[in-house]
């Protein structure tokens, strides 16, 4: 992927139609039960298109805010997905829409979401799908497509939603469009990319890699083309995930580490020859299947994220109430201030009862494997 693109055409007006229903609603309907965050049957029901526009979610176990740097960051994809239609009309030769160089697009956005994940995102979000559609030049003038988004990701800061959301809109075009029909995988992770510039500014590459390709990767930005490779391991790896139900702005927060970083050079460089060394020793483990040196890790590159400020006392605490549960190990999981936390649990028994006890104190919780 590219680190930058010509500008394209100009961005086509775009409508939204999203379903919200009211908070009370919203968490009735993500229930604090802990989901198992894989289904079965879930690619038979999404049908066999929308199978094909899957992108998966995404949590970091090493690399927070330090992999904008250019070391390595280790993220594993989750095996919840966001996909996406696409229906192309002509549009009517008395609609006023006609009059634009690039169409119509309209936005049906039924992802479930934590509590104001879509209200606060809109704006990005709306921004993020201009740039991947512009970034292949579709939809002029007299045309409308209608863009629907579905999956059974819930959007939660932290999860990777936002390039689920993008990566799942360029599997989209291939398969809607036959002048795209041969796009490929590193094509379609580019567009993710220029997608979620939408969100975040200047994105790693991490999180549309990892919505891409899925698996447990090792990720590395470079001044070109970003590294990255598939990592094997021997076992699964069993995680419970919790969302504080916090939606930050990914933005603003490395905004803000980086002001720190330009105003106390010396401070951030102790920070980031820390995590460079705990992130080498994580990357051993897990190819040797030491979960428990792991999860010490996983505790220690905790630590080093509330060094950077940007935990928060609600990440500590679920953090705190996931390792009195059983959990191995902990941390913040994203851009933090918010969003989620992980557990690493050695079996069945323990992932069991460390989502028990955080469905007790966490808005949302869900249970998955790396493997």
């Amino acid at each position: 992927m590219p680190p930058s693109t010509e500008e394209t055409a100009s961005a086509p007006a775009v409508e939204e139609t999203t379903k919200r229903p009211s908070e009370e609603d919203a968490v009735a309907e993500i229930a604090k039960k802990a989901k198992v965050d894989a289904d079965a049957d879930a690619d038979a029901k999404a049908g066999p298109d929308l199978t094909k526009t899957h992108a998966y979610g995404k949590l970091i176990l090493f690399g927070e805010h330090f992999v904008v740097y250019k070391v390595p960051a280790l993220v594993g994809a989750v095996a919840a997905y966001t996909d996406c239609s696409i229906k192309v009309e002509d549009t009517d030769e008395k609609d006023s829409s006609n009059d634009s160089e690039t169409g119509v697009v309209k936005i049906v956005d039924n992802r479930p979401a934590v509590p104001n994940y879509k209200t606060k995102k809109a704006e990005e979000g709306k921004k993020a799908i201009d740039l991947v559609l512009n970034h292949f030049k579709i939809f002029g003038k007299g045309k409308k497509a209608t863009l629907t988004f579905g999956g059974n990701l819930c959007c939660a800061s932290g999860i990777g939603a936002s390039a689920a959301q993008v990566v799942s809109l360029a599997r989209a075009v291939k398969e809607t469009l036959p002048q795209y029909a041969k796009l490929t995988e590193d094509e379609i992770n580019a567009a993710g990319y220029e997608g979620e510039k939408g969100y975040h500014g200047t994105p790693s590459g991490i999180d549309n890699t990892a919505a891409t390709f899925g698996g447990l990767l090792k990720f590395q930005r470079t001044d070109g083309e970003p590294i990255f490779e598939k990592k094997a391991i021997k076992e699964p790896i069993r995680i419970v995930y919790a969302s504080t139900g916090i939606t930050s702005c990914t933005t603003e927060v490395v905004g803000d580490v980086r002001s720190k970083k330009e105003a106390d050079p010396a401070w951030f460089d102790d920070l980031l020859k820390k995590y460079c060394d705990l992130a080498t020793k994580g990357e051993k483990a897990l190819e040797a299947g030491d979960m428990a040196e792991l999860g010490k890790l996983l505790d220690e590159n905790h630590k080093l994220l509330q060094d950077l400020t940007v935990s928060s006392k609600e990440l500590d605490d679920l953090v705190d109430a996931a390792r009195k549960a059983g959990a191995i190990g902990a941390k913040m999981s994203g851009t933090g201030r918010g969003g989620l936390m992980l557990a690493l649990t050695p079996d069945e028994a323990t992932q069991n009862a460390v989502a028990e006890a955080l469905e007790k104190v966490a808005p949302q919780v869900w249970k998955t494997s790396f493997q």
